[in-house]
């Protein structure tokens, strides 16, 4: 599965991930990964790990080539066709020096490295940060054909709507706790919708702001309105009654409104 971790800047998600790794130590508890000790048995559990920090940091005068063979002689060999399948895919020039790459292509040698040995478990920290619209779309795809392959990924990040897109379950970090894991559907099914009215007719939205159920009452123009619902839908068209509607939709909440 893709599990995401959420929270907001200083919730404790890199730390989360850091102590995973063995990179810092709790001071109290322990973490286990492949039912193995994230202390005692990290460099087990490393061998199944594949990583991308939130901040790479490469050696500038070296090419990508020269670094990916690098991590593959430490790792015990890496398939250098997959290499290239997967620079291909994400546009990549494997040939350039690090300093010579852009942000995003910093990213993209960052996956290259992370997904290289297809391992069994990818955690990411911020992967798509610095990626373009396209590239993000081909990232959530090469992510789903991770799970489907049998892999897991376990991602921290700022983009709701990536989180949505392609995580199974989410958890929620809070102040270094954690405040909620569960299925994005359950998240998202709170007990609101959005409905957006256009009318043929102005109506002031006074009309609507003291139903029962009713609140967040905007007008985008004249005629259209968006409000909250919660509850019957009842009351809201009692209320249109005489009233010409031109058009009625609703809006289930967004991962981010249920986050908030």
């Amino acid at each position: 599965e893709v599990v995401g971790l959420l929270g907001p800047n200083g919730a404790g998600k890199t730390t989360t991930i850091r102590m995973l790794l063995d990179f810092i130590r709790p001071t109290a508890g322990h973490a286990r990964l492949f039912g193995l000790d994230a202390q005692r048995d990290s460099v087990a559990i490393r061998r199944r790990i594949g990583y991308l920090p939130a901040e790479l940091n490469l050696w500038g005068n070296l090419s990508s080539l020269e670094i990916i063979r690098y991590f593959g002689r430490a790792h015990g060999g890496v398939d250098m066709n997959y290499v290239r399948q997967l620079a291909e895919r994400l546009e990549f020039d494997l040939t350039k020096k690090i300093r010579q790459y852009s942000t995003g292509n910093k990213r993209k040698i960052g996956l290259i490295l992370a997904m290289m040995h297809k391992p069994d478990l990818l955690i990411l920290d911020e992967p798509s940060s610095g990626l373009d619209p396209l590239m993000q779309q081909l990232f959530i795809q090469m992510l789903r054909e991770a799970r489907t392959e049998g892999r897991t990924v376990f991602l921290s990040s700022h983009v709701l709507s990536e989180v949505q897109a392609v995580c199974d379950r989410v958890g929620i970090l809070r102040e270094g706790r954690l405040q909620t894991v569960d299925r994005i559907d359950a998240l998202t099914k709170v007990d609101f919708r959005w409905v957006i009215l256009t009318l043929k007719q102005p109506i002031p939205t006074a009309t609507f702001e003291r139903l029962p159920g009713v609140d967040a009452v905007s007008a985008a123009d004249d005629t259209t309105l968006r409000l909250r619902l919660r509850g019957d839908f009842d009351p809201l068209l009692r209320a249109l009654d005489g009233q010409y509607v031109i058009d009625l939709r609703t809006q289930e909440p967004t991962l981010e409104e249920a986050f908030l």
